[in-house]
């Protein structure tokens, strides 16, 4: 239903249907709305309205023994910490929005070209947009400066693609190239609403009286950029959020990590811990009241409004729910942003991280999802710009049954000189064995015609600025890689025009006739062309794959056809993409007679593709096989190897991509996530729901097994990996696949392979891929792309990377982590996300520990107290203790420990799986950490209360009171956790000797400065204990009870890890001090052994056709026409990002006693 009305150059036609601007907006806040948007985010979260709710207790005087700054303070630092977090991601939200929004666009208003800002341009809009500039918004193209209203266009930030595309304009529109005239334009467009569908667009042009029906065709995607065209005009259709790039991007969901969540889980737990203990203190207040308060009512009587023993444990309870509230204490929330803040931080200095060649840092863009990079199990990765660079490269190629090209990869070779005999040579072309140069130089006739098949069978248009400058413009780079191999070997292409294609063969023009261009398409896989020499010979030439040029030679080719056969083998084991090369001579009697058959097919108004079809098969018989290509698509420095150790670190990757089977096929072939060793490998190609069906369940019983319920503990590396199966399944059978009846047997099918490639794909298919594993595995997943069809799959997946690479910047703003190359996320993952997860998992252990262990000793007390609410320490101390005393040696485990060196983590993947099966920091750990905070409170009350009750001073003074009683326990208790993380540090530096032992220190400061003279005289109502700590600690059987309780305390501890170690050694404590070098545990990446065929060819069906039409060139002669365009070197400048300097923190000396603990049994 057309829904949508846009009149050219009439704003205030088009702001009466209130359509989008063209302004993208990602950021929350702005400067009025920060604050009370922002407090009520952070009040959503349930721990803020807790400690909100125990603050407006603590103002109730009845009911609070505690002041209320012991709550106000720390929840006042944890909201401004917060906010100041979330204000700086704001800020760079809106420095990104900024950038993109500003950038410039010349708009025709009153019919004047005059320079927008992006933001500013509105639905119905003329723009002008000009070569190699991006689209600003969805455009329907009205002219451009190529003939027939021709433009070309990269849709790399689309689908991943990065061959060029045509786009072309109406005819009544094309002839508008004039600003005057396109001022007069009133045309008025019915279309669609704002839909994702990259490949469709249905709509209506209705100009002077008549009606045009619009396709895709006709349209300009934002995101692509203007290629090979000086310039052209489009009318804006859809803006800003409407637009197809941004319909695909899906919507930005707030991450949480599975910490995070387990975190709100056990929060609640404790919570109702808390009020079962809140429940046995007012009972016990009740009983006491009744049986032995009663007795003291004559001259101690209950506080107004107090009149029963009922009220009294009502009130109890609040009481001891607002002291006991420290066993989740609010600073938890604040050391936990620190110490993710610390690790962003970590990430951004990483120099191993850094790209020297592009200048760019590995950037953490957020600071809420470092630990999660330490438990991801999926990879999600795009292929175009991520697993490659996108550059083709003519590495080898047989002719005539002789390999040429083995001695490139000899460090010791010099590459070719070609410019000393051909001046057309290109400088940048790479070859290195001097064998092939000498054949061309001979004159081998076989040689001389493979080259001259490779500069005349192609559709690459050239340009040609000055004498010599020669410019290929290529559809496809695999095709603009061959035709500048033939140009280096001394076969240059120069020009073509409808009917002709002009060459230099070793420096002499040779013109020929183009007779035909038999098109490529991805059925036939292949593409021919019928050419006349200046001899008047007739000659078919053809490249295409092997497994179907071969059914096509004539049966004389049967040896080399063999011989070419076993290097292509080697070839596609190397990972190369292969073409073969054969031709025809053709009689002027055969010509005659198909040219007539060929005619007629063409002119066919039903059938005509069938038709053609047929007539291309019935010429391209007999031919006689020349050889074969081999093009290297240059993967990313480190992608093989990183993809083997991340394999063996138990994560699998899928391959997401838009580009056809064969390239990714190929490709993974390439990065050896296929091997010619695997038992099978399953594609998936069904156009039905029932094809699809039937191709999956015959996988799925191929498969020995599938993958294990979500429930089910994962399988080990090996065992997971002991079928060597992989699945290649299309877009279009995605689509069915992932429908909900399918979508289980789908996934199933998929989890039992080792290698998935999804080809074909669009870019709301791969969120929901992505979103169909988070749904059933309860798997952390990771998304990896760099271009802007991948935003929508970074954003749905756990974690977003983006790869700031040749796509634009679109990935980079969605994701959560960027970095320029994909080699460095094994780095990410197993170097930076193992030691997140493995500090912060340390953390929550102690944390929970000393604060139970702290908390505990009021539950034990009330119950000597007569369930009074009073508490055992001063206020000062309970305010303290988590802010100060406690809270820097904390944050330096968060942050600096480590278990194991880097370079262990690299050696040894495995290191990697306790992150995937949550192993450090769960249910159970947490009642483990519970138990030993319970112990210690126990020991921490009990002992002193034992001690001192029956101790005296040396002057024959009783030691039990409650000054003294508060200062041994409080002591102890800060002394045991300081020795318990000391035991719980693996990995130390000066700063962790400066926190351990300076809070010690300041905690003893304080606490004789608390106790002193001078305070007591200037607050005497707020320091009661006069000299209470100078008494206390002076007596050497106070020291005796601490040193007691500490041992009593720590000697369980020492005791279980010294068996675990013996016992039950986990891997990291046999891999921590390994002497010698071990090198890595991955083997030498082999090559493959034979397949098939190495066949990828990323080219479009049509070219073929426009070219012999001439529409897509302007003649300057009858003999000879260019291609004229504006050349640009590169993509508009990407972000720059400012590099910090690296990260480097050295480790100090450590106390003999501490090292020796650590090296010898501590985990």
């Amino acid at each position: 239903t057309f829904c949508k009305r846009v009149r050219a150059n009439d704003r205030d036609y088009n702001e009466k249907f209130q359509y989008a601007s063209n302004c993208i907006m990602t950021s929350k806040y702005n400067i009025i709305t920060f604050l009370a948007v922002n407090l009520f985010e952070q009040f959503q979260e349930v721990a803020n309205t807790y400690f909100l709710f125990l603050l407006i207790l603590q103002l109730i005087p009845q009911i609070s023994s505690l002041s209320w700054f012991t709550t106000i303070v720390p929840l006042v630092l944890v909201l401004s910490i917060t906010a100041v977090k979330d204000a700086t991601d704001d800020y760079f939200r809106h420095k990104s929005d900024n950038q993109v929004n500003n950038r410039q666009s010349q708009v025709l208003i009153g019919g004047i070209l005059q320079k927008e800002k992006w933001m500013n341009v509105r639905v119905g809009d003329i723009i002008k947009l000009e070569n190699n500039q991006f689209v600003a918004a969805d455009l329907l193209l009205l002219s451009s400066s190529e003939p027939h209203g021709l433009c070309y266009i990269e849709t790399a930030e689309l689908d991943g693609e990065t061959n060029m595309k045509v786009r072309q304009s109406l005819s009544v529109t094309s002839e508008l190239g004039d600003p005057n005239n396109l001022a007069q334009f009133d045309g008025e467009v019915v279309c669609e609403p704002p839909n994702n569908k990259l490949d469709r667009f249905c709509g209506t042009l209705y100009w002077k009286d008549c009606k045009y029906p619009l396709s895709n065709q006709n349209m300009l995607l934002r995101g692509c950029v203007l290629r090979n065209t000086e310039s052209c005009y489009g009318l804006v259709i859809f803006a800003g959020p409407d637009t197809k790039l941004m319909q695909n991007s899906g919507r930005t969901k707030f991450k949480r990590t599975s910490i995070d969540r387990l975190m709100n889980t056990l929060v609640l737990w404790i919570f109702g811990f808390l009020v079962c203990m809140g429940v046995i203190l007012a009972i016990g207040n009740a009983v006491w009241e009744k049986e032995v308060g009663a007795l003291f009512q004559s001259f101690l009587p209950w506080d107004p409004p107090v009149d029963n023993f009922l009220f009294s444990a009502f009130l109890s309870f609040w009481s001891y729910v607002i002291i006991l509230n420290t066993v989740v204490p609010i600073s938890l929330y604040v050391s936990v942003e620190v110490i993710r803040l610390g690790h962003s931080y970590f990430i951004n200095w990483d120099r191993r991280m850094f790209c020297s060649r592009s200048n760019t840092a590995a950037e953490a863009r957020t600071t809420t999802l470092n630990e999660e990079l330490g438990q991801v199990e999926y990879i999600f990765s795009d292929k175009t710009g991520t697993l490659t660079q996108n550059i083709m490269t003519f590495n080898k190629c047989s002719i005539n049954g002789h390999t040429y090209g083995e001695e490139q990869h000899m460090a010791r070779v010099q590459a070719l000189d070609f410019s000393a005999w051909n001046p057309l040579a290109a400088r940048d072309f790479c070859f290195y064995d001097q064998s092939l140069l000498d054949a061309v130089m001979e004159g081998e006739p076989a040689v001389h015609e493979f080259f001259r098949v490779l500069s005349l069978c192609h559709t690459v248009m050239s340009e040609e600025k000055s004498e010599g400058e020669l410019l290929y413009k290529a559809q496809s780079p695999d095709e603009g890689a061959l035709v500048t191999a033939a140009r280096n070997f001394g076969f240059v292409f120069r020009s073509r025009t409808p009917g002709t294609v002009t060459t230099q063969e070793l420096g002499k023009a040779v013109t020929y006739t183009l007779l035909a261009i038999l098109d490529f398409n991805n059925i036939r896989k292949r593409m021919s062309v019928i050419v006349r020499n200046p001899e008047g010979r007739i000659r078919l030439y053809c490249k295409g794959a092997d497994t179907v040029l071969f059914e096509r030679l004539h049966s004389c080719n049967h040896e080399l056809m063999n011989v070419t056969s076993d290097h292509l083998n080697e070839y596609a084991g190397d990972g190369l993409r292969t073409l073969a090369v054969a031709y025809r001579d053709l009689s002027e009697e055969q010509w005659e007679e198909w040219s007539e058959h060929f005619r007629g097919a063409d002119k066919a108004t039903d059938c005509r593709d069938d038709r053609l079809a047929a007539a291309y098969e019935e010429i391209e018989q007999d031919m006689m096989l020349l050889g074969a290509t081999a093009i290297e698509d240059k993967l990313q420095e480190g992608v093989p190897e990183t993809i083997a150790i991340l394999s063996l670190a138990n994560i699998k990757i899928w391959v997401l991509t838009g580009d056809k089977q064969e390239t990714a096929v190929n490709i993974g072939y390439s990065c050896k996530m296929l091997t010619d060793d695997m038992t099978e490998i399953f594609i998936v190609n069904g156009h039905t729901v029932q094809s699809v069906r039937e191709e999956l369940r015959y996988n799925g019983d191929v498969c020995p097994s599938k993958c294990p319920p979500p429930q089910a503990p994962p399988p080990s590396l090996l065992e997971s990996i002991s079928g060597e199966f992989a699945l290649i399944i299309s877009g279009h059978s995605l689509a069915h696949a992932l429908e909900a009846d399918m979508e289980r047997e789908f996934l199933e099918t998929a989890c039992a392979c080792r290698a998935v490639i999804c080809c074909r794909v669009t870019p709301l298919q791969k969120a929901l891929v992505v979103e169909l594993v988070k749904r059933h595995k309860k798997a952390v997943t990771l998304a990896i792309g760099d271009g802007a069809n991948d935003v929508s799959m970074i954003k749905t997946a756990h974690i977003g990377v983006g790869i700031s690479g040749q796509e634009g910047i679109q990935a980079v703003l969605a994701s959560d982590y960027s970095f320029s190359q994909f080699r460095f996320l094994q780095r990410l993952l197993l170097v930076h996300g193992r030691w997140s997860y493995l500090r912060m998992c340390r953390f929550l252990c102690y944390f929970f520990y000393k604060n139970f262990a702290f908390t505990m000793v009021h539950f034990w007390f009330g119950f000597f107290c007569g369930f009074s609410a009073q508490t055992v320490y001063d206020q000062y101390f309970i305010t303290l203790y988590n802010i100060v005393y406690t809270s820097l040696p904390v944050l330096a485990m968060g942050i600096f420990d480590q278990d194991v060196p880097e370079q262990r983590s690299l050696e040894y993947p495995k290191l990697y799986e306790p992150g995937q099966l949550n192993l450090l920091f769960n249910k159970r750990e947490f009642f483990i950490c519970i138990a030993q905070g319970i112990y210690t409170s126990v020991v921490l009350f009990f002992i002193p209360y034992g001690v001192l009750s029956h101790a005296t001073q040396s002057n024959g003074v009783p030691l039990a009171d409650y000054q003294t009683f508060a200062v041994t326990t409080a002591t102890a208790l800060v002394i045991v956790v300081s020795v318990q993380i000391a035991l719980d540090t693996g990995y130390w530096t000066a700063i962790n000797h400066f926190f351990i032992w300076g809070s010690l220190g300041t905690y003893f400061t304080i606490l004789f400065a608390m106790h002193s003279s001078i305070l007591f005289n200037i607050f005497p109502k707020q320091f009661h204990f006069l000299g209470s700590a100078h008494n206390t600690l002076g007596q050497p059987v106070v020291w005796l009870t601490i040193a007691l309780a500490t041992v009593i305390c720590i000697a369980p501890v020492l005791a279980f890890r010294f068996l675990k170690l013996d016992l039950k050694p986990q891997l990291s404590d046999t891999k921590k001090r390994k002497p010698g070098a071990s090198g890595s545990t991955l083997g030498r990446l082999g090559r493959g052994g034979s397949r098939r065929s190495g066949y990828a060819f990323a080219h479009q069906e049509g070219f073929g056709e426009l070219i012999t039409s001439g529409k897509n060139m302007r003649l300057s002669s009858l003999a000879l026409a260019t291609f004229a365009s504006r050349h640009s070197s590169s993509w508009i400048d990407t972000l720059q990002k400012v590099i910090l300097n690296s990260f480097n923190i050295s480790q100090y000396t450590v106390f003999t006693f501490f090292y020796e603990l650590n090296e010898s049994f501590f985990i």
